[in-house]
């Protein structure tokens, strides 16, 4: 099925109020945004009209993101160890967070929240496995009651890892938000061979591009989409599987001309979408 919908990733445009969010998105020429939520719940003095104001503006929320509490970026070791729902000193928080998180997210009527579930343990006997498929089961049930679907973002874990998780959770209101970039920032595979894996369980796509690591062990690098890694075309194909129309959120994490690059990336994946650029 064709992509539906064109938005951005609200974070990639670094705003510091809703005021200046507007301005940002509306620099960009897109009119729908996928919206950082974790401060809306946890900064509430700068960001607690933030979807009143992108309302006023004729912007519209078609997605959320939960930044879990005490993520560290830093390295792929320092995000392995507190990335997620995985570390135990910050469960408490985060499972306080996606309760007031969902609240938010089914008064405004998204539908859909995004997260990464932190690294998924690759053995199935692995008793922390166990333990973050218990607690992703939890959140779901925890979005689900204010009728909001959770996706988990690909690039932690492999496609097979992945699905075998999905399998366990076993809820209808759980799918992948696929991102083909993190694949390859993180060295879990081919990016158009895991689409094809996890098509039936795919709600949202990332348009982001990434090259690989130089040396195992390190990050890949983030570059402006349709200048990495990504075959593009071979993507665009593999996502024709996905069965239900999903939205293509553009992300750029990385970079000093974040409106331009994401103006790159619009270019690159207008012709895919349904309804266009706007």
């Amino acid at each position: 099925m064709p992509l539906e919908r064109l938005g951005v990733c609200s974070w990639s445009l670094q705003p510091d109020s809703p005021a200046d969010l507007v301005s940002r998105v509306q620099e960009t020429g897109l009119s729908r945004v996928q919206l950082a939520l974790t401060p809306v719940v946890s900064d509430r003095e700068r960001w607690s009209t933030v979807l009143e104001v992108l309302s006023e503006a004729n912007l519209s929320v078609i997605s959320g993101m939960m930044a879990p509490v005490g993520e560290d970026y830093s390295t792929l070791e320092t995000i392995a160890q507190t990335g997620g729902i995985r570390p135990d000193m910050t469960w408490a928080a985060n499972e306080a967070m996606a309760r007031a998180m969902a609240v938010v997210a089914g008064k405004a009527g998204i539908g859909l929240v995004t997260l990464h579930a932190g690294f998924l343990p690759h053995d199935r006997e692995d008793a922390e496995r166990g333990r973050m498929v218990d607690r992703l089961q939890l959140m779901a049930g925890i979005f689900a009651d204010q009728g909001v679907s959770l996706a988990f973002e690909t690039g932690q874990e492999s496609a097979d890892t992945l699905l075998e998780v999905l399998s366990d959770i076993d809820r209808e209101t759980v799918g992948v938000n696929f991102d083909p970039a993190n694949m390859i920032l993180y060295a879990m595979g081919d990016p158009v061979e895991a689409v094809k894996k996890l098509a039936p369980h795919i709600m949202q796509i990332h348009i982001k591009d990434a090259v690989p690591a130089e040396t195992p062990g390190s990050w890949g690098s983030e570059v402006p989409a349709g200048t990495g890694a990504v075959d593009w075309d071979a993507f665009f194909v593999a996502v024709e599987s996905v069965p239900r129309q999903v939205d293509a959120i553009i992300e750029r994490e990385a970079g000093d001309a974040r409106i331009e690059d994401v103006r790159t990336a619009i270019e690159l994946v207008r012709p895919q979408v349904k309804t266009g650029a706007a």
